[in-house]
């Protein structure tokens, strides 16, 4: 009996894997999609049973309907493919490693600075106090044009009386999302994806969207409850709840790193 041999390349192989199987994991978790996914991974083991058995006939249809697998699950499943293909470019440097941006000259502003920092979690604090629902977005390296021109622009500086202003009750704005990036708010009134997850029933579509902006880019959101008059953060799909402003401007400014390099 011959020994097994295992090569760094066949370890390296199955670590890799594993990775893309996590990742996946990650992006449909809680959703309709992973559901999905164990029922048809179900069906997958019944059809090898079934041939197992030389169960002929039913071997055959069923056969037939995995034989069109691929096709039908890239149908099912195209937002989840392209959520994955995001999270990669995005979470993975692709941009940083290429060195697209260095190729063409092109440099990027910070995208916030401890002064607009502060002006933002001033804004927050003051919202909440009153119980102003809003809605914050800060780009990073996804420079959420397609969000962007579902809004209003503006170019308009970062100042804690114009976030207030825009998200105002009477405002035509205060129901969409409010993007910055490179140190301006760039639209507001903006519409984000909304997240397919199962939520807490208490979140309501300003939670949902900050998730989903965050499952697909490397954005980050703020998002004040009208109705409870707290502050939550959203980064990479998940959502740190009641937020105090020490922590808020402690996330903030964390960020201000991870969102540049």
């Amino acid at each position: 009996m011959a020994f097994i041999t295992v090569r760094f390349l066949d370890i390296l192989d199955i670590t890799l894997v594993a990775l893309l199987l996590y990742q996946l994991y990650r992006l449909i978790k809680g959703t309709v999609a992973f559901n999905i996914v164990i029922g048809l991974f179900s069906l997958y083991l019944l059809w090898i049973i079934v041939k197992a058995l030389n169960m002929e006939l039913l071997g055959s249809i069923m056969g037939q309907f995995i034989g069109v697998g691929v096709l039908a699950l890239i149908i099912v499943f195209h937002p989840e493919i392209r959520k994955f293909l995001v999270f990669i470019g995005t979470n993975y440097n692709v941009n940083r490693i290429l060195s697209i941006d260095k190729l063409f000259g092109v440099t990027k502003s910070k995208s916030i600075d401890r002064e607009q920092v502060e002006n933002i979690v001033d804004a927050c604090v003051n919202m909440a106090k009153s119980k102003t629902g809003a809605l914050i977005v800060i780009a990073g390296k996804s420079e959420l044009n397609d969000q962007i021109n579902t809004g209003e622009k503006l170019d308009s500086k970062i100042t804690s009386p114009l976030i207030r202003t825009i998200f105002f009750k009477n405002s035509p704005l205060h129901d969409g999302a409010t993007i910055i990036r490179e140190n301006r708010i760039v639209a507001a009134g903006c519409i984000l994806p909304l997240t397919q997850k199962e939520l807490d029933k208490m979140l309501g579509l300003r939670h949902r969207a900050a998730i989903g902006i965050t499952e697909l880019t490397d954005a980050i959101a703020i998002v004040v409850s009208e109705e409870r008059g707290t502050i939550s953060f959203a980064q990479r799909g998940e959502m740190k709840l009641k937020v105090s402003e020490e922590t808020l401007v402690s996330l903030l400014e964390e960020n201000i790193v991870s969102l540049d390099n």
